[in-house]
C-alpha cells in the first residue's frame, strides 16, 4: 500500500472562492488565529492574543525579507518575432508602434546586471530577444532600461536577462521606479497598498512574495511580546519561486524544490541555543523562517550553525525536525509544498481536518488571510 502522506492527491481540498482573502484586515493583528495544541486540542482566537499564548523564554524567529517591486511591464523591441496581437495579462496598454506588450517577473539577481525572471508571453520570447522598459525624458521614445534574453532556465521555465540601464541610473533605482509589488495570482481585486504586503520588520530587500505569516504582527504586539519576556530573532529567506511553485508529481518524495537564498546569522543561532538551554520553545513565524533554520541545520547534518547560502530543503511528513518546536503559519493552497511542511509538524490527517473546520468557520485563506499557531504535543508547557 502506498503511503498516503506521500501522495499528492492526499493534500487536496475544496475552498469556496469567497474565502480567498483579497485585502488585509485592519489592524493587522485582528486576523483570526486557529490555535492548535497537542494531538487533539484547538481553539479559535485572534492574532492579538498571541502574547497570552506564548510563555516567557519562548523565541519567535522572524523572516526580515522585504518584497521588491519585481513586476515590470515592457515592450518587445520592434523587429522581433513576437506577434503584436499576442495576449498577456497586463494592466499596461500595448502600442503597435512600440512593439508587443511583455510582462516580466524578476525572480532573483544572478550578477550585478543579470537576473533570473519569468516572462509573458514566454513561448515567443527566446534568447536574443530584447525587452524595453520605460521611456527617457528626452521625448525620443528611447527606453529607460533594456533586457536582453541571454538564455532559458529549464529548472524554472524562466529566462536569464541582462539588464542595461540608461542615463547613468542604477538597475535597482529603475526597478523601484517602474516596478510593481507582485501580488499572488489568486488576489485579483485587492485594494491594498504596497506597504500592506510587507511585514513591519521587513528590511532586507530581495523577495518576490511576502512571508505572509509575519503580516499579522504590529509594532504594538511586538512590544507586548517583548514585555512578557518573549524574544525575537531574525533570519532572511528571500521568497522566490521555490516557495510557491506547485508540486506536480503524484509521489511527493520525487518533488525537487527550487533553491532559495537564506541567511541565518550568528546572533540568531546563539539565541536559539540559549532558548533551548533554558527549556524555551523556538517558534518559527512562517514556513519561510522554518525552511531557513531547518535548511541551515541540514547543511551541517542537524547541527545549527551560522549560514549564508542556499537551501532546497523539502519538508514533508516523515521529516525529522532539527530546530523548531512550533510554527505560526497562514492557510495554504491545496497540494502545495507549504501544506506538506505543516503536515510534517502535526500530521496530514489532522491538518486536513482542521482545514475543513476552518472552512466551515469561514476563516480567510492565503496571503491576506487568517493564521494558525501550531504547538505539537512535545512542545506544550504546563
Amino acid at each position: 500500500m502506498p503511503n498516503l502522506d506521500h501522495q499528492l492527491a492526499a493534500y487536496s481540498y475544496d475552498l469556496p472562492s469567497d474565502l480567498i482573502a483579497q485585502n488585509p484586515v485592519i489592524p493587522r493583528d485582528s486576523a483570526r488565529l486557529l490555535v492548535v495544541k497537542g494531538n487533539s486540542q484547538h481553539q479559535h482566537l485572534h492574532f492579538r492574543d498571541l502574547a497570552d499564548l506564548l510563555l516567557p523564554g519562548d523565541l519567535l524567529v522572524l523572516n526580515n525579507t522585504r518584497v521588491i517591486p519585481a513586476r515590470l511591464f515592457g515592450r518587445k523591441q520592434i523587429g522581433s518575432s513576437l506577434p503584436n496581437n499576442a495576449q498577456i495579462s497586463s494592466s499596461q496598454p500595448d502600442s503597435s508602434s512600440q512593439g508587443a506588450a511583455v510582462e516580466v517577473l524578476l525572480i532573483e539577481p544572478l550578477a550585478e546586471d543579470q537576473w533570473l525572471a519569468l516572462v509573458k508571453p514566454g513561448r515567443r520570447l527566446q534568447p536574443g530577444a530584447v525587452i524595453e522598459f520605460g521611456d527617457l525624458a528626452d521625448g525620443t521614445g528611447s527606453p529607460l532600461m533594456t533586457a536582453l534574453i541571454e538564455s532559458r532556465d529549464e529548472a524554472t521555465k524562466g529566462r536569464i536577462l541582462k539588464l542595461t540601464p540608461y542615463e547613468n541610473r542604477s538597475i535597482d533605482d529603475i526597478i523601484h521606479q517602474l516596478g510593481q509589488v507582485p501580488l499572488p495570482p489568486y488576489i485579483t481585486r485587492s485594494e491594498s497598498l504596497p506597504e500592506q504586503y510587507q511585514t513591519v520588520f521587513a528590511r532586507r530587500q530581495g523577495a518576490i512574495a511576502a512571508p505572509t505569516a509575519g503580516l499579522h504582527f504590529t509594532d504594538r504586539l511586538l512590544t507586548q511580546l517583548l514585555q512578557k519576556g518573549i524574544e525575537t530573532a531574525e533570519v532572511t529567506l528571500h521568497v522566490g519561486i521555490g516557495t510557491f511553485r506547485p508540486v506536480e508529481v503524484s509521489d511527493i518524495e520525487t518533488h525537487q524544490m527550487h533553491q532559495e537564498r537564506i541567511e541565518v546569522p550568528e546572533s540568531t543561532v546563539e539565541k536559539i541555543r540559549q532558548t533551548k538551554a533554558r527549556g524555551g520553545r523556538v517558534i518559527a513565524v512562517g514556513t519561510t523562517s522554518t525552511r531557513a533554520v531547518e535548511g541551515a541545520a541540514a547543511v551541517c547534518e542537524g547541527l545549527l550553525k551560522p549560514y549564508n547560502g542556499r537551501t532546497d530543503l523539502f519538508i514533508y511528513p516523515g521529516y525529522h525536525w532539527q530546530v523548531i518546536d512550533g510554527m505560526i503559519t497562514n492557510f495554504h493552497l491545496p497540494e502545495s509544498s507549504l501544506l506538506m511542511m505543516v503536515s510534517a509538524l502535526i500530521g496530514r490527517q489532522r491538518l486536513m481536518a482542521l482545514y475543513d473546520e476552518a472552512i466551515a468557520q469561514q476563516y480567510r485563506f492565503y496571503s491576506f488571510g487568517d493564521a494558525m499557531l501550531v504547538l505539537p504535543e512535545a512542545t506544550l508547557k504546563s
